[in-house]
């Protein structure tokens, strides 16, 4: 989706966003990507040059959401150490730290690319009960986790035999347009 980064359209890009998650069922992700596009997008409205124009791309793919922001500035962002109580230069910082990955590369010869990654929820463990058919859960996460090692008499097969993994969500790539 092309924008100009202006402080009005940040909360619609982040509301475009909640929603897109939701469709694709990661509502987990929504605060996190919802935060750090939020950020990507105040750089570009703070220090992109010689305009705002910029595109966000969301792809969820393989258990893991992508979210990137592309600019017309060639200047690589730098994550700066600020001060805890400071109220500016800790943008990347809180993306570095609610994010899997993230990062910068050059884009064309005059722009950039800041993307981070989260990953989508672990998958639903299956459960063998003794005299009955194999199941899966609609739950997700830990909590199951701990739920199943918690009943007696229940094995753990499948991803739940080995721990949470990635989640694989059965959604090819996609971009918000």
């Amino acid at each position: 989706m092309e924008l100009q980064a202006l402080p009005s359209r940040i909360g619609q890009i982040r509301r475009i966003i909640s929603a897109q998650l939701r469709y694709w069922h990661v509502d987990g992700l929504i605060d996190h990507a919802a935060l750090g596009v939020t950020e990507l997008l105040t750089n570009v409205h703070r220090h992109a040059q010689p305009d705002k124009t910029c595109t966000v791309d969301i792809e969820l793919l393989l258990g893991r959401l992508t979210v990137s922001v592309r600019d017309r500035d060639p200047r690589l962002p730098d994550l700066n150490v600020a001060d805890a109580l400071a109220t500016c230069g800790r943008g990347l910082a809180m993306v570095a730290a609610v994010s899997e990955s993230w990062g910068a590369r050059p884009f064309g010869d005059s722009g950039k690319v800041v993307w981070f990654t989260l990953p989508a929820a672990a998958p639903s463990p299956v459960v063998a009960v003794p005299g009955h058919a194999v199941y899966g859960s609609t739950t997700t996460g830990l909590d199951v986790l701990v739920a199943v090692a918690a009943v007696p008499g229940l094995v753990p097969v499948g991803p739940a035999a080995d721990g949470p993994r990635p989640g694989q969500v059965p959604v090819g790539p996609a971009v918000v347009s």
